[in-house]
């Protein structure tokens, strides 16, 4: 098994477990916060897709699908379209709110296909190539895909969980 193999199984788990914590969710379990400084199902699915949109297309050269296929646009979040969500206050995290869960995997399963399609077309040497010299040691492709693959993985954990927490209450 190459590297890009697992990658690309770790992500379809990724994809898998979004479906799982949104699935049957209506506006109100998708928008519910736990608590007054929790995230919400909603901007968990959101932010960790829209890190992994962000964080693969510069890492890889191509364009967000958040921008370049309209998402921003049916979301309709009102934030700043560059916006990922780190550092969101809990008032911004309020205002990611979406009434579908359709609106978030199709989101999701958008930038999955462009994941996918770019990790199936890279050679193993690629994984090497330094894609951010800001850090010490200089990150490599290899390091932040699975930077990104860790982050998402600890996001849709959180969105299951909210879910419980959510479905526990019967919002």
């Amino acid at each position: 098994m190459h590297a890009k193999d697992i990658l690309i199984d770790g992500f379809g788990r990724v994809r898998e477990e979004v479906h799982a914590a949104v699935e049957g969710l209506g506006p109100d379990g998708l928008n519910a916060r736990p608590g007054p400084a929790a995230n919400s199902v909603a901007w968990l699915v959101w932010h960790l897709t829209r890190v992994q949109d962000d964080h693969v297309a510069d890492a890889l050269g191509l364009d967000q699908v958040w921008l370049a296929e309209g998402w921003a646009g049916r979301l309709g979040l009102g934030l700043p379209r560059h916006d990922t969500g780190y550092g969101h206050t809990s008032a911004k995290v309020a205002k990611v709110r979406v009434d579908a869960g359709e609106l978030l995997t199709g989101y999701h399963d958008a930038v999955h296909a462009q994941t996918l399609g770019a990790l199936r077309a890279l050679a193993a040497k690629d994984l090497e190539r330094v894609v951010d010299e800001g850090w010490d040691p200089p990150v490599t492709l290899g390091v932040r895909l699975v930077s990104v693959l860790s982050d998402d993985l600890q996001h849709v954990g959180q969105a299951a969980y909210a879910r419980g927490l959510v479905q526990s209450t019967d919002v």
